[in-house]
Formats: structure tokens, C-alpha cells, sequence
């Protein structure tokens, strides 16, 4: 029988991946002791593994990190895929870039048909691919080991020939002054995504604004809406009303 610590560290465990027995010990507010004792029955249930003084769920130990990713603010992002994908109507094409929040709408758009996707996640061509009549088209080169996602000038030509309905990129950080990531592939790729869409969409969760990227993305003048979970502070929300953009709130 799981007592409830048992079934606070497995919930835990589902929402932040691998975790060390300290900082166990320190959210459930008991000793180091306890938590190895409480480990103990769940690792031997084989639940949980032990790993280098941590714990992780089995199977997911060693999960890449695009893996690990997807797990963070999932009900979220899954209310803003959900929301999304209702914009979407069979038939029409779509352009993604890769992150978490887009292979969450990917997941949302399985019960479509006739799609036109092009991407260069291998996770979103993998989910669109061979059903409901889809067609696939996966921009090529060498697939990133973090994200298993192609980047890199054969990639920008690539997507440079096509025109889709929707573009949807994520995003790294937002503030006032726009869409922003941390590395210029990214950045480059998801500007490129924005720029052959009739309507452009970044979809994030609200942990991303007040965050300051190092590459900018597009100003709020170089969308159409943003797509999120919460509003954001009124200094952004003034900037993408002032910038034309178009703010949605999911859920």
C-alpha cells in the first residue's frame, strides 16, 4: 500500500524528471533518512531507480533531455495546443518549428485530416506522419541530439520553398521588446517559420515571459498572436497590443 509521501514523491518524480535524495528530503520537509526509507519499497516494486543519489521514474532515467522537456508546465502546454489545434481546420497546411509546445500541438492536430506539415522536428514528423491522409515534409540535415531536430542552411532552404496557412514557432523568452531565443540555429529557423505563414503564431507558456533571450526571434509587429496560459505582465501586454499582436489565452 502507497502512503501519501509515497505518492508525493512519485508526483514529484513525474513533474521534474530525476531528483537527488537531498532535494527530496528538502521539498517533502523530512529527513535524508526517510526518503531513502521511503525510496526503498517503490524501487524494489520496480516504480522508481536509484541512480548516483537520485531517483528517477523507470524509464525515464537517462531520457533525453527534448524528453524531460515536454514533461515541464505539461498541463499547460497541452491547453495551448489544444487551443491551437481548434484553429486548424482539415485540409490545411502548417509549418512548425521544433520545441515542446509545438510537438504538443502536433499531438492535438492527430485527429485531423489532410494535413499539410512541414517541420523539422523529427518528434512532430513522427506524430503526423502515415495517418488521416497527412503529408509530411521534413526539412533535412544532421538531426540535434538535445531535440532530434534538423537546423543549419539545408534546413532553411528547405522550408524557404514552401508557403503554408499557419506557422507556429515557440519561444525561448518574451519580454517588451518581443519573441527571443538562446541559440542562434533557433532563432534563425523559427524567423525563417514566421516569414511564410498567411498567419503567424507563438505559442508559450507563461514561465517564458519576463525572460531576456540572447537572439531576437520577431518583434510583436512580426506576428499575429501569441498563444499562451496566463496574461502576461501589463508592460508585454501594452507592447503586443501596440505591435498589432493578437493575445489568446488558453484553457
Amino acid at each position: 500500500m502507497l502512503s501519501k509521501r509515497h505518492s508525493d514523491i512519485l508526483k514529484i518524480l513525474e513533474t521534474e524528471g530525476t531528483v537527488t535524495i537531498s532535494a527530496l528530503a528538502r521539498q517533502l520537509g523530512v529527513s535524508l533518512e526517510t526518503v531513502r526509507r521511503d525510496v526503498k519499497p517503490l524501487s524494489e516494486t520496480g516504480a522508481v531507480m536509484r541512480v548516483h543519489g537520485a531517483v528517477g521514474l523507470a524509464g525515464q532515467v537517462g531520457e533525453a533531455p527534448f524528453q524531460k522537456r515536454m514533461r515541464e508546465n505539461a498541463a499547460a502546454k497541452q491547453a495551448i495546443a489544444k487551443a491551437v489545434a481548434a484553429s486548424i481546420r482539415d485540409g490545411e497546411s502548417v509549418m512548425f518549428d521544433t520545441g515542446t509546445t509545438t510537438s504538443y500541438v502536433a499531438r492535438e492536430l492527430m485527429g485531423h485530416r489532410r494535413l499539410t506539415v512541414v517541420t523539422n522536428s523529427s518528434d512532430i514528423a513522427r506524430t503526423l506522419a502515415t495517418v488521416n491522409g497527412n503529408r509530411v515534409y521534413m526539412a533535412g540535415g544532421e538531426l540535434r541530439s538535445d531535440s532530434g531536430a534538423a537546423f543549419g542552411k539545408s534546413a532553411l532552404d528547405f522550408i524557404a520553398r514552401f508557403t503554408v496557412h499557419h506557422a507556429v514557432i515557440s519561444a525561448g523568452a518574451v519580454d517588451a521588446s518581443g519573441v527571443m531565443d538562446y541559440a542562434l540555429e533557433e532563432s534563425e529557423f523559427a524567423r525563417l517559420v514566421l516569414s511564410r505563414g498567411e498567419r503567424r503564431v507563438v505559442v508559450t507558456d507563461h514561465t517564458k515571459f519576463g525572460r531576456r533571450g540572447l537572439i531576437n526571434v520577431a518583434g510583436f509587429n512580426g506576428i499575429g498572436e501569441i498563444v499562451t496560459d496566463r496574461p502576461p505582465a501589463p508592460d508585454i501586454a501594452a507592447a503586443l497590443d501596440a505591435g498589432g499582436a493578437i493575445l489568446t489565452l488558453a484553457g
